[in-house]
């Protein structure tokens, strides 16, 4: 119980820090990984994330296997504010538990309805960290700037079915099995460090209050290649009464273009209680209606500009300006 009531002391402590947030011109999914981002998709943004794994467990001591294959989703919108995001997240798995008998197990693993608020963006005054247009190495020079991460707050409410094969059977678990909602929390952070690279780190606390609640950290590094690939790699830790694991996933994310976005994972642990190896593809894509806010010289609200008329701009600004490649 004290465990729960620090995480909301530090939620209301975070939430008072001011923040301007920044939308991007290109999706910012949360996949490959299952690790959310420390900023939201944008005011008027409607995302979908999708993807399919299969699902290969073995358990030597209990003598079981599990195989099978699931799907996970995400709708998430920007609503109100630059640094709010609303959104549904889920995991449904089908599967055929193999034991002394064999049983068939179709469900949602979890159900979640949560918001997210960026409460701290250090990147907001994007004018002092512009590209050094006549410096290579000054733009992929280490800025100590870069270890102050980007904070977030995370709640949201699981629902759990009657009678969910997925949630535990026993008598430990008194009221595991009745259904209904309960808490989620999650404090996210994101570094993004000079040469592409991107730290992204969740701890949250899941089915707070119920007989099987669980603390999980994950751990996200992500470095990008060219402009469209990605590659990245995760380690999941989960500590709980009914379930206790430490996950690894590699894989990478290719953009088809901005509002789209392909990608594949693996993931798989190193113990047999039980063993873990699963393989994930997925997609993501974007609706974009968002409208910047254009700020006059006395830093007044003028009207709203169209990110694309915003892009055209900006090309031409770059077009007309003079290198010298003396300083390159």
């Amino acid at each position: 119980m004290n465990t729960i009531k620090n995480i909301f002391v530090l939620l209301f402590l975070l939430a008072s820090l001011p923040v301007i947030a920044q939308y991007t011109d290109v999706i910012n999914s949360n996949r490959p990984g299952v690790s959310k981002s420390a900023f939201s998709v944008g005011t008027n943004v409607l995302q979908f994330e999708l993807g399919g794994f299969s699902v290969k467990e073995e358990h030597t001591p209990l003598n079981y296997e599990v195989s099978g294959f699931g799907l996970d989703f995400g709708i998430r919108y920007g609503l109100l504010w630059e640094q709010l995001e609303v959104n549904i997240e889920g995991v449904y798995q089908n599967d055929t538990f193999k034991s002394t008998l064999d049983s068939k197990r179709a469900n949602f693993r979890n159900l979640t309805i949560g918001a997210k608020y960026l409460v701290y963006d250090p990147y907001k005054n994007a004018e002092e960290d512009k590209p050094n247009l006549y410096s290579y190495h000054a733009n992929r020079r280490f800025k100590w700037k870069s270890l102050i991460p980007a904070v977030a707050v995370y709640v949201g409410a699981n629902f759990d079915t009657e009678d969910n094969p997925f949630v535990p059977n026993s008598p430990l678990f008194t009221a595991a099995r009745d259904g209904g909602f309960s808490p989620k929390v999650m404090v996210a952070t994101q570094n993004n460090f000079a040469g592409g690279w991107v730290f992204v780190t969740n701890f949250l606390m899941d089915r707070i209050g119920t007989d099987y609640s669980e603390f999980q950290y994950i751990l996200t590094l992500t470095h990008s290649f060219s402009d469209q690939w990605v590659l990245f790699g995760e380690v999941q830790g989960i500590d709980g009464d009914f379930y206790a694991d430490n996950l690894l996933r590699v894989g990478g994310a290719y953009l088809w273009s901005k509002d789209f976005q392909l990608d594949a994972n693996i993931a798989f642990n190193t113990k047999d209680t039980p063993s873990v190896f699963n393989i994930a593809f997925g997609a993501s894509y974007r609706l974009d209606w968002h409208k910047d806010k254009k700020i006059d010289n006395g830093g007044t609200v003028d009207d709203k500009v169209d990110t694309s008329k915003k892009k055209k701009s900006r090309k031409k600004r770059k077009k007309d300006t003079d290198f010298d490649s003396d300083n390159i």
